[in-house]
């Protein structure tokens, strides 16, 4: 997607390792699945990645889909689901209004201009009782209080974050989504070292919450190299999971066996991001 920074294509041959891997997944899916109320048969996880997250977010009756905006991503994705992870837009997807009991988006918002326009299109898709989970504040929750942090907090503009949780809020409510009691999860693996950081703010990974020129990129690389312990791991971040539920009372099923659940029409076509 040419809205966002990173290359997702390039990334997705290591984006595991880079990420968290597997703890990380496992904490997100568990947080995740504690929102997704027990009833619910279908999921979509959006910017679903190399499908980590998705593979986890399994549970007995519950049929769980993924979508992403990169090719790559994507096949790497259809490894680990087969046969149920599609490259859709995030903003226009290929499903029927009100299919799905539930829609996710973790680590996603963060990284897009359109947030609003995603939280309409998952309002779309979700049946009346069903639940929007997404993570919220995703870069104000890299700031633990460390030594690093006091070297980048200046230059973090949380204000202008596109998934802060009043704006998230008051999005869902534009569409009929109500807001429910949400979570937190730990970001295993995703502590920040000095010389890592350095490293990615020079990479353009920073590029939701910094745009700073060249020079000011230098004059922060060279304050993170003087800090001590360059290779310790500092605290790891401590996720929030808003949820929203779809106004009204979810339908009666008709002629379907129990414990039935219907496979969503998501096709192959379009794009989306990646988390």
């Amino acid at each position: 997607m040419a809205e966002t920074v990173l290359d997702y294509e390039a990334e997705a041959a290591h984006y595991d390792r880079t990420r968290g891997g597997v703890p990380r997944a496992e904490a997100a899916a568990e947080a995740v699945l504690r929102l997704v109320p027990p009833g619910a048969r279908t999921l979509l996880d959006l910017a679903c990645g190399t499908g980590l997250v998705t593979e986890r977010l399994a549970r007995p009756g519950l049929r769980v889909y993924g979508a992403d905006a990169a090719h790559a991503m994507v096949r790497v994705a259809a490894g680990r689901t087969p046969g149920r992870a599609v490259r859709a837009d995030a903003r226009r997807l290929p499903l029927p209004d009100a299919s799905l009991d539930a829609v996710t988006a973790v680590w996603l918002l963060h990284l897009v201009p359109f947030a609003a326009d995603v939280v309409a299109e998952a309002a779309r898709v979700l049946r009346p009782g069903g639940v929007l989970v997404v993570t919220v504040d995703k870069d104000s929750a890299h700031d633990v209080g460390s030594d690093v942090d006091a070297v980048l907090r200046p230059y973090r503009a949380a204000d202008a974050a596109s998934d802060r949780a009043d704006l998230i809020t008051a999005y869902a409510a534009a569409h009929g989504l109500d807001p429910a009691p949400g979570t937190r999860f730990t970001g295993h693996g995703q502590g920040n070292t000095p010389r890592d950081t350095a490293r990615k703010l020079r990479a353009g990974y920073y590029a939701s919450w910094f745009t700073g020129d060249p020079a000011t990129t230098e004059t922060l690389a060279a304050a993170l190299a003087a800090l001590p312990d360059q290779d310790r791991r500092r605290p790891d971040p401590r996720y929030r999971l808003a949820s929203f539920v779809r106004r009204g009372c979810p339908p009666r099923p008709v002629g379907r066996p129990a414990g039935a659940h219907a496979r969503p029409p998501v096709g192959p076509e379009g794009s989306a991001s990646s988390r």
